[in-house]
């Protein structure tokens, strides 16, 4: 433990160590937050391949983070295009699953209208999808692949 103690404060001394600070404009409260958040994937996410593997097994084609409609920047995880599904494999931090969401406690102003907002543009979603002619299939993170997957083969085989 001594010679870590060592190191750190020789490190320290020659500048190869030193505080982290945030980027100009960076709304996280903390380098630690910053790094978790970057962390967080947008797409490829377990529940997301673990959903197209069962699908892909099952002789399924689909188009992987595509935009189901063009003009409106909103991108499905899963697209049939021909049958005109869109599958959205949602998580339960980030779109507020009445199940599993826990508020946040730091900066909790913030997150509350995160997720609000994340809502609110799921629901446009839906409706700008089913207005277009467009069959829209929301799942949970937590939910059963397979289930999911059921649910999928269904609607798009009618």
């Amino acid at each position: 433990m001594e010679n870590l103690t060592a190191a750190w404060a020789m490190a320290w001394e020659k500048g190869l160590a030193c505080e982290q600070s945030l980027p100009e404009g960076s709304w996280a409260t903390s380098p630690a937050v910053r790094a978790s958040m970057r962390g967080n994937r947008g797409k490829d996410t377990r529940p997301e391949i673990r959903l197209r593997k069962l699908l892909h097994s099952r002789g399924f084609r689909y188009r992987v983070s595509a935009k189901p409609l063009a003009g409106i920047r909103r991108t499905a995880d899963l697209v049939f295009s021909r049958a005109r599904v869109a599958v959205f494999v949602d998580g339960c931090y980030w779109h507020g699953c009445p199940e599993h969401h826990r508020p946040a406690t730091t900066n909790a102003d913030f997150w509350r209208k995160k997720i609000e907002g994340n809502r609110e543009r799921d629901l446009e979603t839906n409706r700008l999808l089913k207005e277009a002619g467009w069959r829209v299939i929301r799942a949970w993170e937590h939910e059963d692949p397979e289930d999911v997957a059921r649910r999928v083969g269904d609607l798009v085989r009618r």
